[in-house]
């Protein structure tokens, strides 16, 4: 709405061009009314689970859309208190301001043209509760964040998730690193290496028994059968990282420690020659991994333990299946 007299001395205002834009300027006193946008915060929220909270508008304009807390600062507020009061009165949760997020202006049919400052908050009391404005709040988690009434609500929960990317990554990674449960624990890049090249694996397992002061007998005897039971074994191994054949893996081991003493191995080098296997597919995966950030130093932990892991069980179904193929019956 354009002014039409001047709020100082009461004189008509008319529009004359200055710096390039039309402005109301007094035609008394020359006060210049300048137009800017209005300043507009949000909060962005996420909870445990790593859902992001957002209240359901319960007025126009767009009423019954979903939004991030938001409202207009007030005179005499700073952009940080806006948004941590609106988050009080419209989820009722008190906060804590933890970084900034976004900054965009937006051109709004409604307000025209807004400033919006987005800032991630962390909870630091109350409990969910739609306000005065919100006809409902709620958590979501970041893949199924509907449709937002605007688009810089959407583009700073994208920002917040990619700054939180990689602590995640982490926080999992420790997480798993310490638990029985391997599922997701090894990127399924790091089992196609295996599956795809373990060819080379073998042939590098080939070269190093045969090279080894521990495995003579390797160096003497023909490798053939050796050979194919690696390249099994890699297989089991893969399967086993995805939990698709643990028994099968188990049995398989066994089998490999009867034959070997059948084939006159000691024991010793059985087992030696295993963990040189052990040894050839980690330093593989640590050639074939680009350690280009954090999060790859703990995936390439995750490996190594479960690595360690497998062949610790595999090194003991050799040596019970080499024994107990040994006694008589």
């Amino acid at each position: 709405m354009s002014r039409r007299y001047c709020d100082r001395c009461g004189a008509p205002v008319i529009v004359e061009e200055r710096e390039g834009y039309p402005r109301e300027i007094c035609s008394q006193c020359a006060t210049v009314f300048y137009r800017n946008p209005l300043p507009v915060a949000a909060s962005v929220i996420l909870d445990e689970q790593r859902r992001v909270l957002l209240v359901r508008r319960k007025h126009e304009p767009h009423a019954g859309a979903w939004c991030l807390p938001t409202g207009f600062a007030e005179i005499g507020e700073t952009i940080e208190a806006a948004a941590l009061r609106e988050l009080a009165e419209e989820a009722g949760l008190e906060g804590r301001i933890a970084r900034l997020l976004t900054a965009r202006s937006f051109e709004d049919e409604f307000y025209g043209d807004l400033l919006f400052i987005c800032f991630e908050v962390e909870a630091a009391g109350g409990s969910p509760s739609a306000g005065d404005d919100a006809a409902a709040v709620g958590w979501f988690p970041l893949s199924e964040v509907p449709p937002l009434a605007f688009a810089t609500h959407e583009e700073a929960i994208r920002v917040c998730e990619s700054l939180h990317r990689e602590p995640w990554a982490i926080q999992d990674s420790f997480a798993r690193l310490y638990s029985d449960d391997a599922e997701g624990m090894l990127s399924d890049a790091l089992v196609t290496l295996v599956e795809e090249r373990a060819g080379e694996i073998t042939e590098r397992w080939v070269a190093a028994v045969r090279a080894h002061p521990t495995t003579p007998g390797y160096a003497r005897t023909e490798i053939g059968v050796p050979r194919a039971a690696t390249l099994e074994a890699l297989t089991h191994f893969c399967d086993w990282l995805q939990e698709t054949d643990r028994d099968e893996a188990a049995e398989f081991y066994r089998r490999i420690g009867e034959e070997r003493r059948r084939q006159g191995y000691p024991l010793e080098e059985v087992l030696s020659a295993l963990t040189l296997l052990r040894k050839e597919i980690w330093t593989f995966a640590r050639e074939h991994q680009v350690l280009a950030d954090p999060i790859d130093v703990y995936r390439v932990m995750e490996l190594s333990r479960r690595i360690v892991l497998f062949f610790d069980k595999a090194l003991y179904q050799v040596t019970k299946g080499y024994l107990e193929g040994g006694l008589e019956v």
